[in-house]
């Protein structure tokens, strides 16, 4: 394996600051824009005469930092820019390819449907934070920490894993796209050990601390790569084998798919339907499709015949994983067929890598695929099943549960029949409010039936209101996904908890309708009329007796008229005012049962109703915030190729999964 660019290029860079490296330094830095061309004269001046201390060139370079408002890579990176330069100016036609850098600068930003699909999703997960389980908020907490990573790092480079299987041909593969001999190959399994890294540009120095490469597995292109200005900005990573038999080769391999902005996954024709590889990567990342390559290596070992069905078959086993096969410019994976070792199919591959590097949206179709994935996760725990919520006909049956509960009802009626038993009592005849005690007391003995309640007559029906409650639970929480039912139920059952008391206090305060009914204006001339039937009775009777006894003259027929008169005009006035009080008798009672109706209804709503809408209103906040990241993904194209680079690919796309 070679170490270092040194041992490639033969050139080391002196410490101790020789005017020949520091003179290319400058030259390199000022073609790159990172510096400029003064500042970068002054200091290569200050080289060649040896003169200037180390402490004085970090205060030129951070003064220089300061001014320009840019970062560079550390001492590691420019002595291997300054490398790069000394030996691009040894090879010959070095003035052709010294052409200044259209990279654009380190750091980015989201923006568009991305961003606030991000926003979204950050808003989603402190909202749902106490409601959903932190397993389920994970995945989307990891997506919004590698994005916020990502952002931080260089937007001007695409970072491209070639990962495999042992014995694939990957690193073979990876040194055929380098020009260059990089990494080692051979016979020997596992042959890489350690992820290798491959630059074509300055810069991604954070991008490859972030993967953990180590710097003397760092590498630029040195011997005519660096000329490929298509490959500008690409970082190349060969991984260890998938399927090495050494753990921490897979945990490398794991570690780094999951930070790369997309992947070139080289199969073989023995090896590439292991179940392996479609169960543990393609199938779990086949949303990831768009920044996706899928290639069959080793086309030289078979014929043109046997290298088309093999890979006919490889896209059927692609679209049976859900992988989406780009196609007639449609986004999706990009499949062909190569062979490094003669290097067919490789300068199309080359092609379409440095068309992907170029259009520098891989980052963001990486993120947007990896908050597809969390989104899918999330699913269960924001969509819900139909309509959800509390409608007016739940609310309406909830109020008259409590109502039914508090015995409103009831009440009403207890304060009508209270109302027109005091009208007869008051306009009825003394004789017939005499039998009445009479039959009372015969039947319930000398005390009010009234004053002896049975327990289970009680202000509040405690068992009624729990029902409410749980009925008014269950209508709110249907069809709303697991966590947000249960926060709903659980709300409903804190308000409930004093709700009984609360409706018997509100109960005693409001009174009994019953206890103390008005009386019309006209009772009183009722009262006065019924009290002249009586006395006419009376008259009458006295009379009669009179007349019997001898005292009055005898004449039977005046008093028998008086008597007769009295007794008929009691019973008629009786009648009368029992007819007349039967309407307001009726609204008296009505507005007793209105009042407690509503006050039972504005206690529930505020124990119970309202924290349930309130879970119902937030339910609502998070699903709009879901359904903004979900969203919908801008089309990205991926050129797809064939064996030898023709243009055509599967015919079938049943695995493409909707967004």
């Amino acid at each position: 394996m070679v170490d270092d660019d040194e041992s490639r290029t033969g050139t080391r860079a002196d410490g101790g600051g020789g005017g020949a490296d520091a003179g290319a330094g400058a030259g390199a830095h000022a073609r790159d824009g990172d510096w400029g061309g003064d500042r970068a004269g002054a200091r290569t001046a200050a080289g060649a005469g040896g003169g200037t201390p180390d402490r004085d060139r970090d205060r030129d370079r951070d003064r220089d930092r300061e001014q320009t408002g840019r970062w560079d890579d550390g001492l590691i990176a420019r002595r291997a820019a300054e490398r790069s330069a000394a030996v691009a100016d040894a090879l010959p036609g070095a003035d052709d390819i010294q052409e200044p850098d259209t990279l654009p600068p380190l750091g980015g930003s989201y923006g568009g449907p991305l961003r606030a699909r991000l926003d979204a999703l950050h808003e989603l997960v402190g909202l749902s934070r106490t409601r959903v389980e932190s397993e389920a908020l994970a995945e989307a907490g990891r997506v919004l920490d590698e994005a916020a990573a990502r952002q931080r790092l260089s937007s001007r480079h695409t970072v491209i894993a070639i990962a495999g299987a042992t014995g694939s041909g990957k690193s073979t593969l990876f040194n055929a796209l380098a020009g260059v001999p990089v990494s080692e190959t051979g016979l020997r399994r596992p042959t890489t050990s350690a992820p290798i890294a491959l630059s074509w540009s300055e810069g991604a120095a954070g991008l490859l601390d972030r993967l953990a490469v180590p710097s003397r597995l760092r590498r630029r292109p040195l011997a005519g790569g660096a000329a490929d200005t298509g490959l500008q900005g690409l970082v190349l990573i060969d991984l260890p084998d998938h399927d090495s038999a050494v753990t921490a080769h897979r945990d490398q391999v794991d570690r780094v798919l999951g930070l790369v902005d997309a992947v070139i996954w080289v199969v073989d024709p023995e090896k590439y339907a292991d179940a392996a590889l479609h169960e543990r990567y393609l199938r779990p990342l086949a949303g990831h499709a768009e920044v996706t390559f899928v290639v069959l290596n080793q086309i030289d070992r078979l014929g043109t015949e046997a290298a088309d069905l093999v890979l006919d078959d490889l896209r059927r086993l692609l679209d049976e994983d859900g992988v989406a096969l780009g196609e007639h410019g449609e986004p999706g994976a990009t499949v062909l067929a190569v062979s490094a070792l003669t290097g067919e199919g490789v300068p199309e591959l080359r092609e379409m890598v440095a068309g992907f590097v170029q259009e520098r949206t891989a980052p963001e179709r990486r993120l947007a695929a990896d908050i597809d994935a969390a989104a899918a996760r999330l699913r269960p725990a924001y969509l819900a099943e139909g309509r959800s919520g509390l409608d007016e006909r739940a609310r309406e049956a909830f109020s008259d549960r409590l109502a039914a509960a508090v015995g409103a009802q009831a009440a009403g009626e207890a304060a009508e029949r209270v109302w027109r038993r005091g009208a007869i009592r008051a306009c009825g005849t003394p004789w017939l409010r005499l039998y009445r005690w009479y039959e009372r007391i015969r039947e319930h003995g000398p005390t009010d039936p009234r004053l002896a309640t049975p327990v289970e007559d009680e202000l509040t029906a405690r068992q009624r209101v729990e029902q409410a409650v749980r009925a008014v639970a269950d209508e709110a929480s249907h069809g709303l996904p697991t966590p947000w039912a249960q926060a709903v139920r659980e709300a409903a059952a804190r308000g409930a908890e004093g709700l009984p008391e609360a409706l018997d206090e509100l109960t005693v305060t409001i009174g009994d309708a019953a206890a103390r009914p008005p009386r019309p204006a006209w009772w009183p001339a009722a009262v006065l009329a019924q009290a002249v039937m009586t006395l006419l009775q009376i008259f009458g009777a006295l009379w009669l007796v009179g007349q019997i006894v001898g005292v009055v003259e005898p004449g039977l027929l005046p008093p028998v008229l008086v008597m007769l008169g009295g007794i008929i005009g009691g019973p008629l006035v009786e009648w009368a005012c029992e007819g007349a009080v039967k309407g307001p008798a009726r609204r008296y009672g009505q507005e007793a049962e209105r009042r407690l109706r509503e006050a039972a209804a504005a206690c529930g709503r505020a124990r119970v109703l309202d924290p349930v809408a309130a879970e119902l209103m937030r339910y609502r906040e998070v699903r709009e915030q879901y359904a903004t990241v979900v969203g919908t993904r801008p089309a990205a194209r991926i050129v797809g190729g064939s064996r030898g680079g023709a243009g055509r690919l599967g015919a079938t796309r049943t695995g493409v999964r909707g967004r």
